[in-house]
């Protein structure tokens, strides 16, 4: 299937590891231009040039996403330098912790108010596009209960209802809004490693609730990523793709 996306510009944030990487990675292979950042500079180069080499125009810059004025004028720095934005895949979180309020505070200015800030940037330019498409990165933990009371959780299903809301509000302008919730995700570096080494026995539970036995892949989760982005996926918005291998147990109508 030709997924329409050659030749689109997409923003990717938090983009140098794990899933992030893995979009971008994805979106460059299919002929997409891309602007990414993370926090730290080195990484956002060592990235910047392995999407080059796939011939398509890369950028970055390290970023703190906290820093509203300077996040939002990075983001039009990347509008500039790609010419146009098709596309936002607001990716950074601020991950999971329940040892102190400092974790609500900081799920709640990254999680949430980066995504925010980056849809209210872009909307002049995801409009302008003619067929601007917004995928928020969500989790099942927000779907079902898991582990223990967190900002993490609450903050990702903040984002959930957003996403519908903010669909059905620019659906005229022409802009879809969509997120998605991968399950466990396993790769070097990334949480589900960390649980396994410090955590076994929360780590067999989660591997067992997963109907053949692993968990997903970064990779994986881009390719739903970019389905659900690209002009293929056009008649979806305000939906929410659980992408977790059948570990979430809801029924879902």
């Amino acid at each position: 299937m030709d997924l329409g996306l050659r030749g689109k510009k997409a923003i990717v944030t938090g983009a140098t590891k794990g899933i992030g990487r893995a979009i971008v990675e994805l979106l460059a292979g299919e002929g997409v231009d891309v602007a990414l950042c993370s926090r730290t500079q080195e990484e956002v180069d060592a990235t910047v040039q392995a999407l080059k080499r796939q011939g398509v125009n890369a950028c970055g810059e390290a970023v703190n996403v906290r820093d509203g004025d300077a996040y939002k004028a990075w983001l039009e720095r990347a509008v500039a330098a790609l010419g146009g934005c098709d596309i936002f895949v607001p990716n950074v979180s601020a991950g999971g912790g329940f040892d102190s309020e400092k974790n609500w505070t900081r799920n709640f200015e990254v999680d949430v108010m980066h995504t925010v800030r980056g849809c209210e940037t872009l909307m002049p330019h995801l409009e302008k596009s003619g067929a601007g498409s917004i995928v928020i990165i969500a989790s099942t933990n927000a779907l079902e209960t898991f582990g223990v009371p967190q900002a993490f959780n609450a903050m990702k299903a903040a984002l959930i209802t957003y996403s519908k809301q903010l669909a059905q509000h620019v659906g005229k302008k022409g802009v879809r809004v969509n997120t998605v919730s991968p399950g466990p995700i396993y790769f070097d570096g990334g949480s589900w490693e960390l649980i396994k080494g410090t955590m076994p026995k929360l780590y067999d539970y989660a591997l067992r609730q997963i109907p053949c036995g692993r968990m997903g892949t970064p990779e994986e989760v881009a390719r739903v990523v970019a389905f659900v982005a690209s002009p293929a996926g056009s008649l979806m918005t305000g939906s929410n793709v659980v992408a977790d291998n059948g570990f979430t147990k809801r029924v879902q109508f």
